[in-house]
């Protein structure tokens, strides 16, 4: 059989192979006239067995149904497809066969609709219902109108419904809950109203439901305590009302319950305290009244508890200072009362507690009052007896007495004097000691030559809270060595004389604001505290306008060195990639969120790593210090780094979604293992990504060392560099916001956590890596 014949050959299993491979063998043909020694037939022969294996793997060589083609036709025909994607939605043929984007099949059914990110408007057609075999529906992040088809309802295989970031309205149909193996509901952020029907929850499998940032009423639903299975729980940013349902406590998977931002009222259920998995308890903005319920302290689960913009009473419970794992607490704006847990002050700053008029000792300004001094009963004033005379003998002793006071006194101002010529002459030889050692091993105080190393010269230190005290002394004295450079200043590993490690930025000459207004924005940034933000410590204004800010000192340093100056037996698995993801997007997200600040400079040298490798965002909020000169120089440095968004070479003033940018360019730095500073054939990071990804060749992206897991983390990795893409498309509207960000990274992991093995059963065939990841346009 010669090659010839072989290319034009025309039965089923030949002619669904790719156009690449037919190209490539119409190019052998030629290639074989001009070189008949260099190839024989059997091994062509043997070449194109294995391409069919390999389009065999992926493919049944089953045509789809017609009721399942119509149906998808009927779907098309209701998008708005500015883009195109669609396109290829043609003949009935490749339906199943890879030719239709987000399209999967088994047995010649559609079991998955796959299609976030891409722009789409219009309404989801009701005939969506007739795809009978549909698993999973994912339309999130697009622009759809209308109403949620009632026909989902008639799926019973439906598992998963993803259509969350759209414009969707009118109620949640009840139909939803008739699909007996649905396992996620995320109608999220949308324009949703009405009542959440009770026959949601009749699905026993129900483990994840999502319901956030929509209009939604009436009371929290009983029904949930119908789906045992029930793990997540969020309903934030509605308009629901009445009570939390005590049966919640029913429910012993749960790990986050948020029902922040409500009208919810009534007290928080003790029973809540038996929930052994839960995680993460935001109540927030609601009109709870009551007390805390002890019964809190007993989740040793709980990272996050906020029970913020309440109407609570009475004293914190004891209890809740030995929740070790606590990482995040908020009962601020209550009617709380009386001493703040001396445990709970050592871990949380002012702002946890600020807003409660009767609670005290969790700031300077909030001290708890003193108890008043016992009176003793048998005091003189209570005897009822005349005054006698004094006699000879007391006048002598009680002269005696002022006499042996006034030496005393004296000896004790002779001793102070004494004590401080001491330190002085002390003070001074340690100047000299290191003025000498500047040369070898240099310094705080050899930071530049101005800096004093006593507190007597003018210098002002003013410390916020944090587990370490020292004196100007101490810092000024202390041995340091150089960890970076940037446009800011100098960063240093201060140990102090005790041993005490701290991380302290000498910020350049002339780059910040006036002394004033340098004052008044430090303080704001000293009082920031959340678990993926660098704590800012101390500063010091030297008298010769040194500037100096004291930080938290990170063992593992940034996630640059981390990541790119490892050697090769020390690989960094997916897990610990994707929990320092989320742990930045976390800590930007409160940045914009609460303290509604941008950083404008956020690059992985800032990103620092703890020793469990969790995330702090360093150096935000330094762009308030400086003068509009330094900034600009920031931006173009990080421009220079492949951080910067395109815009800002025209707008000049970071936003909050040029800090999504550049979120997102380091969730593709731990993708690839990429430097973003290094060009690629040309072009930076996010443009290298979206050209591998346009060429379908998807697995190209990934760093080796997560390939070698890619089996069970495939997905995973897909859905997050489909994030990161949207993170750093080239329109700031077409970005989603770090709240967004922060939610879907979590979604990713929790749905790949919980629901692996969830395809299992008739092989699935359906479009390849490259047609699952939308790549933006530039």
């Amino acid at each position: 059989m010669s090659i010839v014949n072989l290319c034009g050959f025309n039965t089923d299993p030949f002619q669904f192979l790719m156009k690449r491979r037919i190209h490539q063998c119409k190019k052998k043909e030629k290639w074989k006239r001009n070189h008949h020694s260099l190839i024989s037939n059997h091994l062509f022969l043997f070449l194109l067995f294995v391409a069919i294996q390999s389009v065999s793997a992926k493919w049944d060589g089953t045509i789809v149904t017609q009721g399942d083609y119509e149906s998808l036709q009927a779907v098309k025909h209701d998008l708005i497809d500015p883009k195109g994607f669609l396109r290829s939605w043609n003949d009935s043929v490749s339906a199943c066969s890879g030719g239709w984007a987000g399209i999967k099949c088994a047995q010649g059914q559609v079991i998955v609709i796959q299609l976030p990110w891409k722009g789409f408007g219009g309404r989801i057609s009701e005939k969506i219902g007739q795809l009978q075999a549909l698993r999973k529906l994912s339309l999130h992040d697009n622009y759809l109108t209308g109403t949620i088809p009632t026909s989902l309802g008639f799926l019973p295989n439906l598992r998963g419904v993803q259509l969350f970031n759209n414009r969707l309205s009118g109620n949640i149909p009840p139909s939803i809950g008739s699909c007996p193996l649905l396992q996620t509901i995320d109608f999220s952020n949308n324009k949703l109203n009405g009542i959440v029907p009770y026959t949601l929850a009749n699905t026993t499998k129900l483990y994840y439901v999502n319901l956030s940032f929509n209009g939604l009423s009436g009371p929290v639903p009983v029904s949930f305590t119908k789906s045992p299975a029930l793990t997540f729980l969020a309903l934030q940013y509605n308009n629901f009302t009445g009570p939390i349902p005590v049966s919640l406590a029913k429910l012993s998977n749960l790990q986050e319950i948020s029902l922040g931002h409500n009208q919810i009222n009534g007290t928080i259920p003790t029973e809540i305290g038996s929930l052994s998995k839960l995680q993460t308890l935001d109540v927030s903005d609601n009109d709870l009244t009551g007390t805390i319920p002890a019964s809190l302290g007993n989740i040793s689960s709980l990272t996050k508890l906020d029970l913020s913009e309440n109407s609570l009473s009475g004293e914190i419970p004891n209890s809740i200072s030995g929740l070790a794992n606590l990482k995040f607490l908020n009962v601020s704006y209550n009617n709380l009362s009386g001493a703040v847990p001396i445990l709970l002050l050592r871990k949380f700053n002012s702002t946890s507690f600020m807003g409660n008029l009767e609670l005290c000792g969790y700031s300077a300004s909030t001290p708890c009052p003193s108890p008043p001094p016992s009176i003793s009963p048998t005091s003189p004033a209570g005897l009822g007896h005349r005054r006698r005379k004094l006699s000879t003998k007391d006048i002598v002793l009680i002269a005696a007495g002022s006499l042996l006071a006034v030496l005393l006194l004296l000896c004790c101002i002779l001793l102070c004097c004494l004590i401080r010529k001491r330190s002085a002459s002390k003070s001074k030889g340690t100047q000299a000691g290191t003025a000498r050692a500047a040369t070898t091993e240099k310094g705080v105080a050899a930071m530049g030559p101005e800096v004093e190393s006593g507190g007597e010269t003018g210098g002002k230190l003013v410390h916020f809270d944090g587990p370490l005290t020292f004196t100007a002394d101490d810092l000024l004295c202390a041995t340091a060595e150089i960890m970076g450079k940037s446009t800011y200043g100098t960063v240093y590993k201060a140990t102090l004389e005790d041993g005490s490690e701290v991380a302290v930025k000498r910020l350049r000459e002339k780059i910040a604001r006036n002394p004033r207004e340098f004052e008044v924005e430090v303080n704001l940034l000293g009082k920031i505290r959340h678990p993926n933000l660098l704590a800012l410590r101390a500063y010091y204004l030297g008298p010769k306008g040194e500037k100096l800010l004291v930080f938290d000192y990170m063992p593992k340093g940034s996630l640059t060195t981390f990541l790119h100056a490892r050697g090769p037996d020390m690989p960094i698995d997916w897990p610990t990639r994707m929990n320092i993801a989320i742990g930045a997007a976390r800590g930007l997200s409160y940045f914009h969120h609460n303290e509604s600040m941008v950083h404008g400079n956020l690059t992985s040298s800032n990103i620092l790593l703890d020793e469990q490798t969790n995330s702090k965002i360093a150096d935000y909020g330094l762009s308030r210090l400086m003068t509009t000169a330094v900034n600009s120089n920031v931006i173009a440095t990080a421009a220079a780094l492949g951080y910067r968004a395109p815009e800002l070479s025209k707008l000049k003033k970071a936003n909050t979604k040029t800090d999504v940018y550049s979120l997102g360019v380091i969730i593709l730095e731990l993708l690839t293992g990429k430097s973003p500073g290094e060009a690629m054939h040309g072009v930076d990071l996010p443009q290298w990504v979206a050209s591998i990804v346009k060429e379908e060749w998807t697995n190209e992206v990934f760093d080796v060392e997560l390939m070698r897991d890619a089996s069970t983390t495939g997905d995973e990795l897909l859905n997050t560099l489909k994030l990161a893409l949207h993170c750093v498309d080239p329109s700031p509207a077409a970005r989603p916001e770090v709240q967004q960000v922060l939610q879907q990274l979590e979604e990713i992991k929790l749905e790949f956590a919980s629901s692996s093995g969830d395809d299992s059963g008739a092989g699935v065939s359906g479009s390849g890596d490259g047609a699952a990841v939308a790549a933006p346009t530039n």
